[in-house]
């Protein structure tokens, strides 16, 4: 079953309208969504190498927009339901420290959530939940989501053949690390916040 979803995956890589549906993952993963854009982008630069920088490029831009969306539905939704919720409850002044300590670091969480499998949306709400600058925000977003799918375009445009050799043969291996590394950002989420 593996082994079919894996070549589904390929083939809709050298679809015309792969770079839509690229966009489209990108973006509601950065909001709401499970699944990372990588499960596209690296067979679709695996197929066409030599647009490995423009799939990279659509991937980033569209991931820092869904990753504004999850700002706006962290600063909009928390106005509306989470604030007096937490006033009802007598957190609000908890929160306010939470939000002082998340304000002056959160360039760095959002920096590293968005380049590591720890899950961006849970960090692209929680910006827009304390209010971290937009500007801060995106531009930490920016840098990190860039550099994080262009070094994988760049990994997979440099070794091309020889690293889908080795995918196609540890495919098994392959997805239970990235299910782990899926998971345990979850975790790690969940814990650490």
């Amino acid at each position: 079953m593996l082994r079919r979803l894996y070549d589904w995956t390929m083939a809709l890589s050298a679809h015309p309208k792969a770079l839509w549906a690229l966009a489209a993952v990108s973006f509601v993963e950065s909001s709401f969504f499970p699944i990372p854009p990588d499960a596209l982008l690296i067979p679709m630069a695996l197929a066409k190498p030599a647009r490995a920088w423009r799939i990279a490029l659509v991937c980033t831009v569209s991931s820092v927009v869904g990753g504004m969306f999850g700002y706006a539905i962290g600063y909009f939704a928390f106005e509306a339901i989470g604030r007096p919720m937490l006033e009802l409850y007598g957190y609000g002044s908890k929160f306010a420290e939470f939000r002082d300590w998340y304000n002056a670091w959160g360039a760095w969480a959002v920096f590293i959530a968005g380049l590591t499998p720890f899950p961006y949306k849970v960090i692209t709400i929680l910006s827009g939940v304390t209010a971290l600058d937009l500007a801060v925000f995106t531009i930490a977003s920016v840098l990190a989501r860039g550099l994080r799918f262009y070094l994988v375009a760049a990994l997979l445009w440099w070794f091309g053949e020889p690293i889908r050799i080795f995918i196609e043969k540890r495919l098994g291996l392959l997805t239970v690390l990235f299910c782990v590394l899926l998971v345990g950002g979850f975790v790690v989420a969940r814990y650490a916040l």
